[in-house]
């Protein structure tokens, strides 16, 4: 994937941010590649695994075509093995990866129902997606697979629950299930925050764990303790929040 560049500078949070309810027990994270979670979503995993909630995640790709010098069947391993290291150091033990190939998801039926039935098999009070418009943080243009999975989660949280989509599903002994909330990460139009500066270094410990990919990045571009601190640090919806990770969140009756 080609990584979110930070926000433009340090500014005040809109005042109509509101702390997410975090009442809910299980979480589903569902990206498109490795190392989309690293990107400040992990922060607030780490602090709803420390509170004892469960979150799980799911992956469309392998990443197996974001290594320039590295041939898809040897990145594709490497970058697997990396997210599920990225996954423990904040707490996450169940990482499942779909069959999709990197760079060229489509927005379909078949996306739709993997999604669902993940949905489905971990049950969870918060699904947390990529936003999956062309525009994202900094006016940045979203990258196409982020578009598609972000797109099909959206629906597929709501095939999830309705019995009479993906009938199959009941087949494989896995009944509807409804998402109270869902929730999409990298927005540029945030409604919700949580507040991570308790475990902004768990989320810098998460996003080194994919070494292979980050060493192959420009000299340029920020390193991760520096990167998060531009994205989860350029907003301050409170006095004594130094590191938000801001959502849009779309609570579903």
């Amino acid at each position: 994937m080609t990584p979110p560049g930070p926000p433009s500078g340090p500014h005040s949070g809109p005042p109509e941010l509101t702390v997410l309810d975090e009442a809910f027990d299980c979480v589903l994270c569902v990206v498109a590649h490795p190392d989309d979670i690293e990107y400040g979503t992990s922060a607030a995993v780490a602090r709803w695994t420390g509170a004892g909630k469960t979150v799980t995640y799911w992956l469309a790709t392998r990443g197996e075509a974001g290594i320039d010098n590295l041939h898809p069947d040897q990145a594709g391993p490497v970058r697997e093995a990396e997210q599920r290291a990225a996954g423990r150091a904040v707490g996450v033990e169940i990482v499942e990866f779909g069959s999709y190939r990197d760079g060229i998801v489509e927005y379909g039926l078949d996306l739709r129902r993997d999604i669902a039935r993940e949905i489905r098999r971990r049950r969870p009070g918060l699904v947390v997606t990529g936003d999956y418009h062309d525009r994202f943080v900094a006016g940045m243009l979203n990258q196409a697979d982020h578009r598609a999975v972000g797109q099909a989660c959206a629906d597929a949280v709501a095939d999830a629950g309705n019995r009479w989509i993906f009938p199959e599903l009941l087949d494989e002994g896995l009944e509807p299930h409804h998402v109270p909330l869902l929730a999409f990460a990298g927005t540029a139009t945030p409604t919700h925050y949580v507040d991570v500066t308790a475990t902004f270094t768990a989320a810098v410990a998460s996003l080194e764990e994919h070494d292979t990919y980050n060493r192959v990045l420009p000299e340029q571009f920020p390193k991760p303790a520096q990167l998060l601190g531009m994205v989860l640090g350029s907003v301050k919806p409170a006095p004594d929040v130094d590191y938000a990770l801001l959502l849009d969140v779309v609570e579903r009756r």
